[in-house]
């Protein structure tokens, strides 16, 4: 009985301390247990950071795999693909990523300096670059600018010219170039003009023409009765009272940059509008044939494009402009020459000016004035012009000539040659040009295939 009680002690004893052995042991297993699933915890977090990021840089790479560095810095390309890769992304994902790709500092380093390039304060430089016919290279700048030997009279010799009662008509045409550049075309334009208003009186403002020189290649008009006359320009009185002046000090004291463009070509384009403000009258290009008379156009520019669906004009030209004295439509032109000159931009000056103006005044009151359509002056665009160069190749083509030949016997005034363009056609027996010649030449037995 009593070793039955010891040996049940002895059992209690061994089970009490094989459950304080158990739970010693248990201790440090739960706790690497919580240790392990708190690791896991963590990484499965971490893991789930990135499996969300991953989508989105995936998009991003393939929307702008080809987006080159300056793309990149802002382009139009560059904003459009970000915004459709990652429709689906929240804003603050997305202004992350345009900021990775987009860093301040590329951004400044991409961007050209425009308003350094573009300043009016840097000095006159000369230029060997190819300048249309009849304009000067920007290496002549100082004597385009320098008053000629005669231009000092230009004021009293254009007043006394003009003041003849029988001048019917006021013609103004520039050349700043030289005398040997004056060739079979201009001297064609002014032989047409003289045929269509043998009562017109010509101003050729030019230094190289107002020459013994010019005198004798304008000569031949002379003895026919016509009345031309080339005057050396005073810039200083032409421009005077205008926004002109303004610009063409500033010019002289190089506060402007002239740019690529021809200073020439770009002193004709003001020329012209002061010329017509200051005197009244017709300016014309010496890249034209006339048809006949302007008398009865009043105020007048031409457009040079228009929208066949709305009949409305897109585009006008400066080539040829009619206008009354003082207009204030032509003050409008010289001041925005004067404000937004761009010696860098093709036409900035010139056609696309006029164009800029007209289109800022649409619907004002105070301007009186007629916008005619393309077939007055510029019934042939720049880029067919040779198709009236040319002669008849076949009875279709020969159809064809034949009714634009009519179409611009009635509605044209006169025909821009488009100089630039043409300068180095031949006019071909039987084409459009070669009974234009026909028509308005007053020395007919000389040659016109060099037009």
């Amino acid at each position: 009985m009593c070793e039955e009680k010891k040996h049940r002690s002895s059992d209690a004893e061994a089970h009490s301390l094989a459950v304080q052995r158990l739970k010693q042991c248990q201790r440090p297993l739960s706790t690497s247990i919580l240790v392990l699933c708190l690791f896991l915890s963590v990484g499965y977090n971490g893991f789930r950071i990135f499996y969300v990021k991953l989508p989105f840089l995936a998009d991003a790479q393939v929307g702008d795999s080809n987006k080159s560095p300056e793309n990149a810095a802002g382009g139009t390309q560059a904003k459009t693909k970000w915004s459709s890769s990652s429709a689906k992304l929240s804003s603050s994902s997305l202004l992350y990523a345009v900021k990775e790709e987009q860093p301040p500092v590329i951004r400044k380093i991409r961007l050209p300096p425009l308003k350094k390039l573009e300043s009016s304060d840097l000095p006159v430089k000369d230029s060997s670059l190819n300048t249309p016919r009849g304009v000067p290279k920007r290496g002549s700048v100082l004597k385009i600018l320098r008053p000629g030997n005669r231009s000092r009279w230009f004021s009293g010799r254009v007043k006394e010219f003009f003041g003849d009662s029988s001048c019917k008509f006021r013609f103004f045409m520039t050349w700043i170039s030289s005398l040997e550049s004056f060739g079979e075309r201009e001297f064609f334009t002014v032989e047409s003009m003289f045929k269509s208003h043998p009562n017109a009186c010509l101003v050729i403002v030019s230094n190289s023409l107002d020459s013994s020189g010019g005198t004798q290649l304008l000569n031949p008009f002379g003895e026919k009765g016509f009345r031309v006359i080339a005057v050396s320009p005073d810039f200083d009185y032409i421009f005077k009272n205008t926004m002109g002046e303004v610009w063409f000090n500033r010019l002289k004291k190089r506060k402007i940059n002239p740019g690529e463009i021809s200073l020439g070509q770009n002193l004709s384009n003001l020329l012209r509008l002061a010329l017509l403000y200051k005197f009244g009258g017709i300016y014309m290009d010496t890249d034209f044939v006339v048809l006949k008379s302007f008398s009865g156009l009043r105020n007048v520019i031409g457009a040079q494009t228009m929208d066949l669906a709305t009949g409305n004009w897109s585009r006008l030209n400066n080539a040829v402009m009619i206008f009354d004295e003082q207009h204030p439509l032509l003050l409008k032109f010289i001041e925005e020459f004067a404000l937004t000159f761009n010696g860098n931009k093709w036409g900035h000056n010139g056609p696309y000016l006029v164009s800029r103006v007209v289109s800022k005044i649409s619907g004002r009151t105070g301007f009186n004035f007629t916008v005619l359509p393309p077939p007055a002056f510029y019934p042939v665009d720049w880029s067919k012009i040779p198709s009236f160069f040319k002669g008849p190749r076949d009875k279709p083509h020969s159809k064809w000539l034949a009714g634009k030949l009519l179409h611009v016997r009635m509605q044209s005034f006169a025909v821009h040659l488009w100089n630039r363009h043409s300068n180095n056609l031949k006019v071909e027996k039987g084409s459009i040009m070669d009974h234009l010649v026909s028509d308005s030449c007053v020395f007919c037995n000389s040659s016109v295939s060099a037009l």
